[in-house]
């Protein structure tokens, strides 16, 4: 017996099954490759920024996305008055606290806070004088399980927080606020226990994630071909 040759006749099963999924994950590697490339940008601007001179903190307003990871210096006199302590924060091992303290600015009605680091309990000291800042520009969010962000709790928190952000910090003590927050060196005097991890974005996971859907994508291509082929007999040929 003879078979006849192959011709392609797509099932409407394996179209749903396997045809429609494997171009889905095309798109999604497409779509991991975009944020890959975002991911470097991303990296190349924070990198920029490091690198960059200085920022001095003054009067005018800061654009929080244009000044996080810039090193920035301030000038100015701590208030102890609003100082407030985030709980469960880790430091070799332990849980303690961060400080956070505000910065009158010198020369402006404007306050920037400044955390100063961990310490195993509290309180801590402030230091009284006119005093240099240096540090890190970030911006504080709240976890992405917080339970209470209200600014009527953060009023009833007192100065021990589960968490911080500014517009929390500035319902619980209304002033002019810079709209970020200075992670202080470690070289700083005036502070605690000092260690800021933070790494650069990095494409390299994006980057996997987009082959795996490519992969997925071409062995479902070719289940899809695979089951599509069909013998085709002609007449006259079944019988030798």
């Amino acid at each position: 017996m003879r078979v006849g040759q192959r011709r392609f006749r797509p099932r409407l099963a394996a179209l749903a099954l396997l045809f429609l999924p494997a171009c889905l994950c095309v798109a999604l590697g497409f779509w991991q490759l975009e944020r890959a490339d975002e991911k470097r940008r991303l990296a190349a601007v924070l990198a920029h920024r490091a690198a960059a001179p200085p920022l001095a903190i003054g009067d005018a307003p800061l654009d929080p996305e244009a000044t996080r990871y810039r090193r920035v210096q301030a000038t100015g006199r701590f208030e102890a008055a609003g100082q407030v302590y985030i709980e469960n924060r880790h430091h070799a091992g332990k849980l303690g606290f961060h400080v956070i303290t505000p910065l009158h600015v010198a020369g402006s009605e404007r306050r920037v806070l400044v955390n100063r680091g961990w310490v195993a309990e509290m309180p801590a000291p402030v230091p009284e004088g006119e005093v240099t800042v240096n540090g890190i520009a970030d911006v504080p969010s709240a976890p992405a399980l917080a339970l209470h962000g209200s600014a009527e709790a953060a009023k009833g928190w007192g100065t021990r927080w589960p968490y911080l952000t500014l517009p929390l910090y500035a319902a619980f003590r209304p002033a002019a606020l810079h709209d970020v927050i200075v992670l202080q060196d470690p070289a700083d005097p005036h502070g605690f226990a000092r260690h800021w991890p933070r790494e650069f974005p990095k494409e390299g996971m994006h980057l996997g994630y987009a082959l795996q859907w490519f992969a997925f994508a071409a062995i479902a291509f070719a289940l899809f071909v695979r089951l599509s082929l069909v013998r085709d007999e002609r007449p006259g040929e079944g019988r030798g």
